[in-house]
């Protein structure tokens, strides 16, 4: 196959990487040999040492062999960014358990979901979750649960406020009653899981990608490989506000960060100023975000003040980045802006724009180290298109899941002969680089012809009055589907229906521009930050059926 794209490789990374076949719990390991005294984690201004953390990891470890947790049992997390998450996600690695993140906005439903689909007989969450955790313990595998307080690692720890029953544990009084060294768990790095790691379930209930320790420890490695002109490693800062439970945190700014000894700066959840207070004091030089975070800073008046330019390396993942966000960033910071992408089911990375070489925006850039991508037709998933015409987007590479936990059916959808289906619609330039038109089943079809969201969005950011956006796809009697789009308006401004569809009017195609608007205070987010376009449009199918239904009319399917 062509690879247009190996031609920008002799800038700055190499074609092809040596993955050392170990599990990913030894990334921690090998670090400690020559920066054990490094900061590891910087947490509301206290510090663990990388040799602290491994010593309470090994502790964790055996602490749960000696609870009965076994190789290969699934140990959910809900946990923010606080130390404890690390702790226990390479601690269940060591035991030869496999972590199975739950995400701390879930509701009960979710949980319970989650818990019964993985088989999850063991939690570690944070006190104040304890209510939906006991709503749901009944219903589950759940045999054991250990509580920790945010303030565990804190100057002046707090004792959870969760009552313990049978089967619970504090995080703390488990780690105390741990052994320095675990029992060694035979593991099979290309085989065994790490990780089971729910996607979003936009398109029914969510599905556990499986992710192998190969895979985890690979996309590390590449990350690094990819930043190797900005790594300094023991001397890197990263900021860390995406949280860890979703795979573009694990990786990008979790497992790289131990693979490079780099200490992190721990933000539990996303608060403008916050973040903005972190970076002042501890000068972070890379900054892996969403879009949401950057438009926050962009709108903020003092960022500058707080050395928002002082950051080397900006890296945006997770949900498409409107062109018109990058270049006013990259107009107030002094480092290096890249987009990228990926996705649950490659660990995540796939692409990037370069650090050093050729960047291209509104692109997410070339394939990785040791990844092969291709862009093929929509209807059968076969052949190739040509440069230039869009297509799937399929991938091949280290990091590419092991398949769908308990669901063969999907895994042989996304799986083919060694390519993951990626469901996103993309177009390849000359150069190689690739671009990301919108999801396969966000695209509209309206009066028959294909209309791509995101390329609304992007007309809408350039809009001066407009602070987010987003576009989807509206049940419409006559064209099948309409555009309709969701406003939020910058503070102090207003502006009408008209004024957006004339704008967007004169910048798109008729059959392109939107034809409803509505404005909002705000839209809904995932953990994040990624804007959840399709629950805007379940939600506009729901109203339209009741309205259906209270005029005696059939509802359209």
């Amino acid at each position: 196959m062509e690879r247009p794209w190996l031609k920008h490789y002799d800038f700055f990374v190499p074609e092809s990487i040596r993955y050392p076949r170990v599990p990913l719990y030894k990334l921690l390991e090998l670090t400690c040999v020559r920066y054990d005294e490094h900061t590891a984690t910087i947490f509301f201004g206290q510090k663990l040492t990388y040799g602290e953390l491994r010593d309470k990891v090994r502790r964790l470890a055996s602490a749960l062999r000696s609870l009965g947790v076994n190789p290969g049992d699934r140990v959910a997390l809900m946990l923010p960014n606080c130390p404890q998450f690390i702790i226990s996600y390479y601690g269940v690695l060591e035991a030869g358990a496999v972590v199975t993140n739950v995400s701390p906005l879930h509701v009960e439903r979710e949980i319970e979901y989650e818990l019964n689909d993985s088989g999850a007989e063991t939690i570690i969450y944070l006190d104040l979750f304890h209510s939906r955790i006991e709503a749901v313990k009944d219903s589950t595998p759940l045999k054991r649960r250990i509580i920790t307080s945010i303030t565990d690692f804190l100057a002046e720890p707090v004792t959870p406020t969760a009552e313990r029953g049978p089967g619970d544990h504090y995080f703390l009084e488990v780690l105390e009653g741990g052994e320095p060294e675990p029992p060694e768990a035979d593991i099979d790095p290309e085989k065994d899981l790490a990780a089971l790691q729910y996607t979003g379930g936009t398109t029914g209930l969510p599905k556990a990608v499986m992710l192998t320790h190969l895979n985890l420890l690979a996309n590390a490695m590449q990350c690094t490989a990819w930043a190797r002109e900005f790594v300094e490693r023991g001397r890197d800062v990263f900021l860390c506000v995406i949280p860890f439970f979703h795979s573009y945190g694990q990786t990008v700014a979790m497992n790289t960060a131990i693979h490079n000894a780099a200490a992190m700066i721990l933000i539990p959840q996303f608060e403008i100023n916050m973040m903005l207070q972190a970076i002042r004091d501890y000068r972070p030089n890379f900054f892996p975000g969403v879009p949401t975070l950057y438009v926050a800073i962009l709108n903020h008046p003092d960022a500058l003040a707080y050395g928002v330019d002082k950051i080397r390396l900006c890296n945006s993942g997770s949900a498409p980045l409107p062109v018109e966000v990058i270049r006013k960033f990259s107009r107030i910071s002094g480092g290096i802006f890249c987009e990228g992408y990926g996705l649950s089911e490659a660990s995540p990375v796939t692409h990037s724009n370069p650090v050093i070489g050729l960047q291209k925006v509104g692109s997410v850039g070339i394939p990785f180290p040791d990844t092969d991508a291709r862009i093929v037709d929509v209807e059968t998933g076969e052949k190739d298109v040509p440069a230039g015409q869009p297509g799937e987007l399929v991938i091949r590479g280290p990091q590419v899941m092991k398949g769908y936990f308990n669901k063969s059916e999907e895994t042989e959808m996304a799986l083919r002969d060694g390519w993951l289906y990626t469901g996103d619609i993309a177009v390849m330039d000359e150069d190689g680089y690739f671009f990301i038109v919108d999801r396969k089943k966000d695209m509209i079809i309206a009066g028959g012809f294909n209309i791509y969201p995101r390329e609304v969005d992007e007309v809408l950011f350039e809009h001066p009055k407009v602070l987010e956006a987003v576009t989807v796809g509206v049940p419409d009697e006559y064209r099948g589907e309409t555009v309709k789009v969701f406003v939020v308006l910058k503070p102090g401004e207003e502006c009408t229906e008209e004024e957006i569809i004339s704008f967007c009017r004169e910048r798109l195609a008729p059959y392109k521009a939107p034809r409803l608007v509505e404005f909002r205070s705000e839209l809904p987010k995932s953990m994040v930050g990624k804007v959840l376009r399709r629950a805007l449009r379940e939600e506009e199918i729901a109203k339209r059926a009741a309205e259906a239904e209270g005029k005696g009319e059939d509802i359209p399917d």
